[in-house]
């Protein structure tokens, strides 16, 4: 089971991997974002909004050793499916 970190409002070591998921219409929707050093832009793949387990994979695809925090906006509610969420 994959394990994921929740993302607080506190700053993410940069190499870090957030999923974000958020409401789009009557649907759970989300991008992934690579945090970048203060002095660069973070990437943001893909573009689109994706399905929570798309955006789970891409980020597990990318993760290399580095810790993947989830931010759940708009009162989405964790799904279990998804894996394990830490506080």
């Amino acid at each position: 089971m994959h394990k994921y970190v929740r993302h607080s409002a506190g700053a993410v070591p940069a190499g870090s991997l957030i999923v974000k998921l958020y409401r789009s219409g009557n649907q759970i929707r989300g991008y992934v974002r690579k945090v970048a050093d203060t002095d660069q832009d973070d990437t943001i793949f893909p573009g689109e909004e994706m399905e929570p387990e798309a955006a789970f994979k891409l980020a597990e695809n990318h993760r290399g050793n580095a810790p993947i925090f989830v931010d759940l906006v708009e009162d989405v509610a964790w799904d279990p499916s998804w894996g394990r969420l830490r506080q």
